[in-house]
């Protein structure tokens, strides 16, 4: 008899033990979220605000590297000019960072 009365007691004790395993990777999870998930949502949030206010005259810089002030500004491309009479044409998405006025010369 005491025999099944231990294994009463151990399926008891094991409900309690898988959720202890769980609380492992409940906490990995807050941590992720905290340090990589909720830092790149602030990330794109930003970026994509900068992008929406891109106006004509603002100096920027393209991921590609190229440094240019903008001359024209269309629903999804911008027209840079990055050299005297060179003007290339670029998607919004691609403009990596504002530049202070003066920086392009």
């Amino acid at each position: 008899m005491s025999f099944f009365i231990s294994d009463a007691m151990a399926q008891s004790a094991g409900s309690q033990a898988s959720l202890m395993s769980f609380l492992p990777m409940i906490a990995l999870f807050v941590i992720f979220y905290f340090l990589l998930i909720r830092p790149q949502q602030k990330r794109t949030k930003e970026h994509r605000e900068m992008v929406t206010g891109l106006a004509k005259g603002d100096e920027v810089v393209t991921m590609g590297g190229m440094l240019g002030k903008i001359t024209a500004v269309d629903d999804n491309f911008i027209t840079l000019n990055i050299a005297k009479d060179t003007d290339v044409r670029v998607q919004k998405a691609s403009v990596q960072a504002m530049m202070p006025k003066g920086t392009v010369k």
